[in-house]
């Protein structure tokens, strides 16, 4: 894919994202044909949204990534105009997926730039500043996102959309990752239950994972980067009139309210 296709493929999804609609696929002219092509139109997308507070990371999950037919995860950008803090009233009648997450994010602290050998857990996390509470809305531009493959997914920023950051807990290295228990809650039920071993195992594994795909890939992780690292939760179904709050204990809670 050249400069051009990339840059054709950006415009039609991202006019998809603005208008509000769902598209079949991307024109087979300029269709990603495999990751290193899809992230080709995931940076030029980025011309068209303007300005990422950072990334997210998709299908940390072996559900999540059977659902979407991936065998691994995948990158994409947090833009900053679809960012919100907790507490935000947000539109959901034009989602598709129609589920928000639980997740644990980490504020970068420093750059961890390209380098000849992979990081290790410990490096990265000395690297963070401090640890947010966040829930993800995720969507899709494609009608049948299930079954579009890999390619097409990461070029469409990989289910990005709403971004909700909560609080920030900064004596994050003594949390037991694994066991930390999440709560949703919906329209004040409980909803869902989760913990971080759902992330990858641990979330700073999934962390770990996107600042060394990003260093081959980019430039690498950078300071004051949000890093959201996937779903603690089996995402939960919303729709207009919810209200949802992630408890995480005694780490905090976020919330949003859907109109």
């Amino acid at each position: 894919m050249n400069e051009r296709g990339a840059r054709q493929a950006a415009e039609f999804l991202w006019s998809a994202w603005q208008g509000k609609r769902l598209v079949d696929a991307v024109p087979e002219d300029y269709r990603p044909r495999d990751l290193e092509e899809g992230y080709a139109v995931q940076d030029a997308l980025g011309a068209l949204a303007g300005p990422a507070i950072g990334w997210k990371i998709a299908a940390t999950s072996k559900a999540g990534q059977h659902h979407i037919g991936v065998d691994a995860p995948l990158a994409g950008p947090l833009y900053r105009c679809f960012a919100y803090a907790s507490g935000a009233i947000l539109p959901a009648g034009h989602l598709h997926m129609r589920v928000s997450e639980a997740e644990f994010a980490f504020r970068m602290a420093r750059d961890l730039p390209s380098r000849g050998r992979p990081y290790e857990p410990d490096e990265v996390l000395d690297a963070v500043a401090a640890l947010h509470l966040a829930i993800e809305v995720p969507d899709s531009r494609y009608r049948d996102f299930v079954t579009i493959g890999a390619p097409q997914l990461v070029a469409d920023a990989s289910c990005a959309s709403y971004f909700v950051l909560g609080p920030e807990y900064t004596d994050f290295r003594k949390i037991d990752w694994l066991a930390h228990p999440v709560t949703m809650h919906k329209n004040g039920a409980v909803a869902a239950l989760g913990k971080g071993s759902n992330v990858l195992g641990d979330p700073r594994v999934a962390l770990t994972w996107i600042a060394n795909d990003l260093a081959l890939r980019r430039n690498g992780l950078r300071e004051g980067e949000i890093i959201t690292t996937g779903t603690c939760i089996v995402p939960l179904e919303i729709g207009p009139g919810d209200a949802v709050v992630a408890d995480f204990g005694i780490l905090g809670a976020v919330s949003v309210r859907f109109t």
